[in-house]
C-alpha cells in the first residue's frame, strides 16, 4: 500500500552557512560600518545583536535573504522579542523542527475534510499518510502544500 510522511524538518549546516554569509554581508554592508553589530549561531538558534531596533530588524531581513538563498523557508523561524540592554538590542531567531500537535490535527483534519480515499495518521512529529493509489496521495500532496500553514512541509519517505 503506498505511504509517505509529512515532515518539516531544517537543514541545520545550510543555517549556519546563511549565518556565516549575513555575516559577510554584515562586514560589507555601509549602513553597518563602525556599528557594533553581530550573528551568533548556537544550534538550533541564532542570536542577532545590534546598537539599535531597527539595525536588528535589518539584521533578521539579511538573515531571512541568506535562508532563502540557501533554499529553507522562512516560515519555520520563530523570531522572540527584542531585549535591550544598555545600548544593544538583542533578539533571537529560533528554528522549528517537527510538526506540533496541533498543527498535525489540523493537517489530518484537512486531509479527511477533502474525502480523499487516504487514511492520515500522526506519528509523533510527522503524520503518515497511506492509500490504495498513488494518484490520491499526489493529490494530497498538493492539497497540503496550497494551504495555509504556519510552518513548511518536507514529504519524503514515498513508498509504493
Amino acid at each position: 500500500m503506498p505511504s509517505f510522511d509529512i515532515v518539516s524538518e531544517i537543514n541545520l549546516e545550510e543555517v549556519r552557512n546563511a549565518v556565516e554569509n549575513s555575516t559577510r554581508e554584515l562586514s560589507t554592508r555601509f549602513d553597518f560600518r563602525g556599528v557594533e553589530a553581530s550573528f551568533e549561531w548556537k544550534s538550533p538558534a541564532v542570536s542577532v545583536k545590534a546598537e539599535g531596533d531597527f539595525q536588528v530588524k535589518q539584521m533578521v531581513d539579511i538573515l531571512r535573504n541568506q535562508l532563502v538563498k540557501r533554499k529553507i523557508d522562512p516560515r519555520s523561524m520563530q523570531i522572540s522579542d527584542p531585549e535591550f540592554s544598555g545600548k544593544n538590542c538583542m533578539q533571537r531567531v529560533t528554528f522549528q523542527e517537527g510538526i506540533e500537535k496541533d498543527v498535525a490535527k489540523k493537517v489530518v483534519k484537512l486531509i479527511k475534510d477533502s474525502k480523499a480515499k487516504v487514511q492520515a495518521a500522526i506519528q509523533g512529529e510527522q503524520v503518515r499518510v497511506t492509500g490504495k493509489k498513488r494518484d490520491d496521495l499526489q493529490s494530497v500532496m498538493q492539497l497540503v502544500r496550497e494551504a495555509e500553514f504556519e510552518q513548511p512541509f518536507q514529504f519524503n519517505n514515498f513508498r509504493d
